[in-house]
């Protein structure tokens, strides 16, 4: 499990999805990044819930998923082609 104080972006070259199981879009987003191959940190904000702060502190907003990717941009509640076109615009995919 990543830790609040981890769940920055200290690590350049990972993806960090901040997110929820009860969340439509959050496993959406999560399946579309395995399905994808993609590399990156899920912190369940279930499981930590102190990591909302995080995530609201990136966004600006409350709402789920907050994905962070390498060069510091982030999507909140992409959909899967927003998600895709990053992942090409940072050849990832």
């Amino acid at each position: 499990m990543t830790s609040p104080e981890t769940a920055t972006i200290d690590d350049a070259a990972t993806i960090t999805m901040f997110g929820a199981d009860w969340c439509r879009d959050c496993r959406r987003t999560k399946s579309q990044l395995d399905d994808l191959g993609v590399a990156y940190t899920y912190v369940d904000l279930e499981a930590d819930p102190a990591a909302a702060d995080v995530a609201r502190e990136i966004s600006g907003r409350t709402q789920i998923p907050v994905v962070v990717y390498p060069d510091a941009t982030h999507h909140v509640e992409p959909s899967n082609d927003d998600v895709a076109a990053k992942l090409r615009e940072l050849s990832l995919i």
